[in-house]
Formats: C-alpha cells, sequence, structure tokens
C-alpha cells in the first residue's frame, strides 16, 4: 500500500546546519578552502553543481569508502530530526530525502535516523577505493525528476507531496510541488516556497507539516 503523502527533506543547509556535507568532510579530506569556494561560486550562480563536484571529488582520490562511512558518522545535524520522522511515519507520510549532497551521505542519514535516500551524485569507486573522479553527476533539476519519479513510482500524486528545503537547489522541486517550506533559507528559496520559517529545531516545523498533512486524502 502506498504512502498517504511524500516529505522531500534537503540536506545541506537544511538538515545540516553548520556547514554544508561535503564542506565537513572535506575538511577531513584536506581541500576545505578549495570546496568552500566553489560552493560559494555556485551558491551566487557563478558555478554549475557539475563543476562543484567536479572539485570536491578530486579530493577524494585514494579514500577509501569505509573511512568516508566512518566520519559520517559524526555529521552534525539539525535538532529535532528524530522526532519528525517519526512524526511523518505515524501519519504515513514517508520521509525521503532530496538533495544534491553525495550519495554516502544521503545513506548515512537514511540510516540513523530512518528517511528514503533518493538520488545524488557518485564519487567514483574503484574496489574500495574512491579514484578522484564523478560517476554519476546530479543537479537541481534532476533533484526534482528524481522526486517525481519517486512519488510516481509510490502511486503518490505531486499534490500529495512537499519539500523542505533553503537554496537555489530546491527552487525547481518548490515550484513543482503545492506545498514548500523553505527553511533558515536565502531570499531565492524563499520567494520560491509557499511558507517560511527559520530554527535551529526541525521540530517546529511540525505545525506547518501537519497543516499539510490535513490537506491529504
Amino acid at each position: 500500500m502506498s504512502a498517504r503523502g511524500i516529505a522531500f527533506f534537503d540536506i545541506d543547509g537544511t538538515l545540516v546546519r553548520s556547514m554544508s556535507s561535503s564542506s565537513f568532510l572535506a575538511e577531513r579530506l584536506g581541500h576545505q578552502h578549495e570546496l568552500d569556494a566553489a560552493e560559494e561560486h555556485y551558491a551566487s550562480g557563478k558555478a554549475t553543481n557539475e563543476e562543484v563536484s567536479v572539485i570536491d571529488a578530486a579530493g577524494w582520490r585514494g579514500i577509501q569508502a569505509r573511512t568516508v562511512a566512518e566520519w559520517l558518522v559524526d555529521l552534525p545535524l539539525i535538532a529535532g530530526v528524530d522526532a519528525v520522522v517519526a512524526w511523518c511515519i505515524e501519519r504515513d507520510v514517508e520521509p525521503v530525502l532530496a538533495s544534491l549532497a553525495w550519495q554516502p551521505v544521503s545513506e548515512a542519514i537514511a540510516k540513523r535516523h530512518g528517511f528514503t535516500v533518493n538520488g545524488g551524485p557518485r564519487v567514483h569507486v574503484v574496489g574500495t577505493v574512491y579514484d578522484g573522479t564523478v560517476a554519476e553527476h546530479f543537479d537541481e533539476y534532476d533533484k526534482r525528476d528524481r522526486a517525481l519519479e519517486l512519488a510516481a513510482k509510490r502511486g503518490v500524486s505531486t499534490d500529495q507531496c512537499c519539500a523542505i528545503g533553503d537554496s537555489r537547489s530546491d527552487i525547481p522541486l518548490f515550484d513543482t510541488l503545492p506545498a514548500s517550506l523553505a527553511l533558515n533559507a536565502g531570499l531565492a528559496a524563499r520567494a520560491a516556497a509557499t511558507a517560511a520559517a527559520d530554527t535551529d529545531d526541525l521540530r517546529d516545523v511540525l505545525p506547518w507539516l501537519a497543516a499539510w498533512e490535513r490537506t491529504l486524502p
């Protein structure tokens, strides 16, 4: 039986507040300064996500996949994630990650907190070691399209979906869905969303989610 609805959650800037997940990993990989500059260019529209991914992936060369997985155990998330996931599951709303974060990041957060993973870019792995190249690019339009594909696969209409995010990468999905929340967001995302909120605790989005959930069949 399909879910009553799907709630899509962005990762960087939304679930991960203090820095991007890529910056968190780049600090350990040794190329944080270069990556942060590239991400600033993406945020301002001066670089594509593809260009940022190539720069970031190069820093992964020679690193064991298990090492990255171990680092991600310590990735700091916004407070209240488990409570919001539990709220969704209790109401037959599927909590899904919709993000441009690397797939190991999505997989780690999903494993820790009970989200569904749904796409993202990948660094190429040879055996058990990252080789520093991008195996799969994934931009804001892929993020939107993968979300819609999942909804169709679940038999859930777009009218039964909502999205929570904070940045440029969320706008195509926001533009497609009837309900969207710009959380701790920049001006462009706020303008595209149907509502906005600022908080350091994800539980504060529950009233908005509850109002959306009441519209579901």
